[in-house]
């Protein structure tokens, strides 16, 4: 089909289809790269230079607080979602359905007001301290600190570790399954030797649509980290908005995020190519 697709593009009419597509990436895609290298290497005066990355010396806490947090929330969503995931492909019929629904329906609110809605639940005197006070309970300060952030990402990002997982799961040939059981395998031990080597592509996948956003994230840290738990969104958004308007900056910012979020996915995916190739032999 791929490969059908390709010679159909090679074609003149595919060619002319394709063109609207190609502009709209050139446009918003290729074009804003190329300026975010540019004034990367300039200066406001136009000159080339490498001070804009000198720079980013004196900001190493944004750096570490977001990989660090980006790390912690995909870890707790590939703990609560490969679990989620699994039970879900066990299910058939209306319990799939309704566990999918119940998954889903919160994208299709606005993550801006959904995090707002995070900010009633853990602020000091939000539902989370009522409901402890009510049961007697101490009450937690959660709001405004790097913990509020993690839980807003997981909240945020916990379907994008599912559903990849999920995918992959359904996709096992179910024969393969039944013949580890007639080998012997209980099903604890056909689970470790059979669904989870193979499941591992949606494991990767799920990290990397985790903990790339999750890098980047700034709606998130701005409403719950209340500034005292700043990332490297908030730190790039302040570059072109804020009173400190600095885009040179702020882009050399970009690009090294970029660049280190391109060489995690390369290594990540250069792990999954070698699971690929052990699972065939």
């Amino acid at each position: 089909m791929r490969r059908g697709l390709l010679r159909a593009l090679k074609t003149r009419p595919g060619r002319l289809l394709a063109a609207p597509y190609i502009v709209w990436m050139a446009l918003f895609t290729v074009i804003p790269l190329l300026l975010v290298v540019w004034f990367s290497f300039t200066t406001p005066e136009g000159g080339f230079s490498f001070d804009n990355f000198s720079q980013l010396l004196g900001y190493g806490a944004y750096f570490g607080r977001s990989f660090w947090l980006a790390a912690l929330s995909t870890v707790i969503c590939l703990v609560i979602g490969y679990p989620l995931a699994y039970a879900m492909s066990r299910e058939t019929g209306a319990m799939r359905n309704t566990a999918m629904l119940l998954l889903m329906l919160p994208m299709w609110i606005n993550m801006l007001l959904r995090t707002y809605a995070w900010m009633s639940i853990l602020e000091n005197r939000g539902l989370l301290n009522q409901l402890l006070s009510f049961l007697r309970l101490p009450t937690l300060h959660i709001i405004n600190t790097p913990a509020a952030v993690a839980v807003g990402m997981v909240y945020n990002y916990l379907p994008f570790m599912v559903l990849p997982i999920l995918t992959v799961i359904q996709k096992i040939d179910k024969s393969v399954v039944e013949a580890a059981q007639d080998l012997g395998g209980n099903q604890l031990t056909v689970f470790k030797r059979v669904v989870l080597p193979l499941s591992l592509p949606g494991v990767l996948s799920g990290i990397t649509m985790v903990f790339v956003p999750g890098v980047s994230t700034f709606i998130i840290s701005q409403t719950l980290g209340g500034g005292n738990s700043k990332m490297l969104g908030e730190l790039i958004e302040m570059q072109f908005l804020g009173g400190t308007y600095n885009p040179y900056l702020g882009s050399a910012i970009s690009l090294v995020m970029m660049v280190i979020v391109l060489i995690s996915m390369a290594v990540m995916n250069r792990f999954g190519e070698g699971e690929e190739e052990v699972m065939v032999l």
